[in-house]
């Protein structure tokens, strides 16, 4: 398994339900500096479906979205 490189923070939010994953992500996003990546470990079905589109209506960039098997990271970047 990857883990995240020293410049990304991992949040890792399996078994956390909606919409509290998109809320928890996002206010690790806010404490984070502009330019910072997060690396944020989501359950297959709602949280992949709903996370990543509700951060790019929120202005946040998605990175990429990796399918780990039993998970998927997201990886997004907070803007400057």
């Amino acid at each position: 398994m990857n883990l995240p490189t020293s410049d990304t923070v991992l949040l890792d939010l399996r078994g956390t339900p909606c919409p509290i994953n998109f809320v928890r992500t996002k206010l690790k996003l806010e404490q984070m500096p502009p330019g910072s990546l997060l690396e944020v470990w989501l359950d297959p079905g709602e949280p992949i479906e709903q996370v990543p589109d509700s951060l790019t209506m929120e202005g946040y960039h998605i990175e990429s979205i990796d399918d780990r098997q039993e998970f998927f990271s997201l990886k997004v970047r907070r803007p400057h």
